[in-house]
């Protein structure tokens, strides 16, 4: 029996006022929940249930975090992360040195990722794990067991999760632990994040040069951890701002603060300059007012900010203003190849996206007749949250499968009602 998808058609209010509510970070609830399981272990004869009294306050609600939740507290014999690809990397190198023994699986999806370069540096450290499918890929057979560290030679050029991964369990391998990255190193605000975040529950951990990372030995503590609130979905809403035509409109966000850690807070500036103004209110809140700074061009590299990248392509061709932007190589292992994703849908919009070598995007101007068929949004939740927007410029612009945000902003659809966009669900336009 087939069932057609749901499809919502959206249409953008003339004025922009209101408080939205945005998740929990979960790139900082991820790491709390296995920095705060790591930090109740105390010796290898059991595994310490984690105790949720004094677990992380502000954990996110998104499917992403409730997985890892889900195996921490339950313990099962086979972990389906669904998917989730930062939990399939933490909870590899988590389950490598806790006892017991596990499989490790999740979506189709989940199952075409790599995850041969992470599997590989912990064999290397003792860890037993192996492939109950395609070799380099899930699902894992994971026997966890102590492991005494040492010094790992490590890519640092294809994802800072296999990074962050090991990272996290240093302070419980006896030796502690020496990263060498080797490459070009992506996405490095989310490596100080994680060293960043293990400092905090007192582990010994930092750069010794700009390509090795060193962790002592020292053991986590366990503490009362508050976690911010998430920049990677305050995207959506700075997107929403440059696209208004509304002068007056305001925009506030709760729980996000100045000097964050984490990498995407970088879309304060990249849309100072797409018309954006960011304030920071003494009761703890970013408002989002217009400016009138718009670059006539955007040349940018995204290597350590790349979940910004839809937001901002989407956010660029509706102004009109062309773009070559850089450092997308880990675009085409997210949930989806987002390359080709974003080339695909905003055909259906009337912009053609070109790809250049090492998978640059560029945007001449280049333009073709719409289609105006729904956007898809290939299980990727930030295709549904990046391309919504854009119904400021498109009325009535529609999206297939809006559901997938609950990977990360459950509630995404409920705050663009708050601010007035109305939200028909209507059956699929390609049917008869």
């Amino acid at each position: 029996m087939n069932h057609s998808p749901i499809i919502y058609s959206l249409r953008a209010p003339k004025t922009l006022q209101g408080t939205v509510q945005l998740p929990a970070s979960k790139s900082i609830s991820n790491r709390a929940l296995i920095i705060h399981a790591l930090a109740r272990k105390r010796d290898a004869a059991a595994p310490t249930p984690l105790d949720w009294e004094q677990a992380p306050a502000n954990l996110s609600d998104c499917d992403d975090t409730a997985v890892i939740v889900k195996a921490l507290r339950d313990n099962p014999d086979v972990i389906d992360i669904r998917a989730a690809g930062t939990a399939m990397r933490f909870m590899t190198a988590y389950l490598a040195v806790m006892p017991g023994e596990h499989v490790l699986t999740g979506t189709e999806r989940m199952k075409h990722r790599p995850i041969g370069i992470l599997v590989n540096a912990l064999r290397q450290l003792g860890a037993d794990i192996s492939y109950e499918g395609e070799e380099g890929f899930p699902p894992l057979r994971i026997k966890g067991k102590p492991l005494s560290g040492g010094i790992i030679d490590i890519p640092g050029d294809m994802s800072s999760q296999y990074v962050s991964a090991m990272l996290m369990i240093g302070p419980v391998l006896e030796n502690g632990l020496e990263l060498r990255l080797k490459g070009h190193v992506i996405s490095r605000p989310y490596i100080d994040l994680t060293l960043w975040m293990m400092r905090e529950f007192g582990a010994d951990a930092d750069w010794t040069s700009g390509d090795t990372v060193v962790v002592r030995p020292t053991p986590y503590q366990p503490c009362n951890y508050l976690i911010e609130n998430d920049w990677s979905s305050a995207s959506y809403w700075y997107e929403m701002m440059a696209l208004t035509d509304d002068p007056d409109a305001e925009l506030q966000l709760p729980g996000l603060t100045d000097g964050s850690k984490q990498g995407d807070s970088a879309a304060r500036y990249i849309f100072s300059i797409l018309g954006v103004k960011t304030m920071f209110a003494k009761d703890g809140s970013v408002v989002l007012r217009k400016n009138n700074r718009v670059v006539p061009r955007l040349d940018y590299d995204f290597v350590n900010s790349p979940d910004l990248v839809q937001t901002v392509v989407t956010t660029c061709v509706a102004k009109g203003i062309p773009f070559h932007f850089h450092g997308l190589q880990t675009l085409k292992i997210k949930e989806t190849d987002r390359i080709e994703a974003l080339r695909n849908e905003l055909r259906k919009l009337g912009f053609v996206i070109r790809v250049e070598e090492n998978y640059d995007l560029v945007w001449d101007g280049t333009r073709c007749e719409p289609t105006g068929e729904p956007i898809e949004t290939y299980e990727d939740h930030r295709m549904a949250m990046s391309f919504a927007p854009l119904s400021i410029i498109f009325p009535g612009l529609s999206i297939s499968h809006p559901q997938v945000v609950t990977k990360s902003y459950p509630r995404f659809w409920e705050e663009m009602k708050k601010v007035g966009v109305e939200i028909t669900e209507v059956k699929n336009l390609t049917e008869g």
